[in-house]
């Protein structure tokens, strides 16, 4: 990780199929939107293999002002509006 980069880690966890497939239908513009944004120099979700209601979520950006672009941008978007009471779990590092 350079210096000034922020790098985001965690989990967005659904408790049932239902938000799996919120996620699922959502997603591809979600990750459209984000590797589009200046600055964002990663951003992957997966959905792992050991169990189907948990997602992995890698995202890397610049520095503090791109990640606080994202931000504010994934909180207008389609996809928070959708995904919103999914649980989210992560670690930011970069930030301080």
């Amino acid at each position: 990780m350079s210096d000034g980069e922020v790098r985001l880690t965690g989990q967005l966890i659904c408790a049932s199929a239902v938000e799996v497939e919120i996620v699922r239908t959502h997603l591809p513009e979600h990750i459209r939107l984000t590797r589009a944004e200046p600055g964002c120099l990663a951003f992957t979700v997966e959905q792992t293999t050991a169990d189907p209601l948990i997602w992995r979520i890698e995202e890397r950006f610049v520095d503090k002002v791109a990640f606080s672009h994202h931000q504010s941008r994934t909180r207008a978007s389609v996809w928070w509006a959708a995904t919103a009471g999914i649980v989210r779990d992560y670690e930011i590092i970069g930030l301080a």
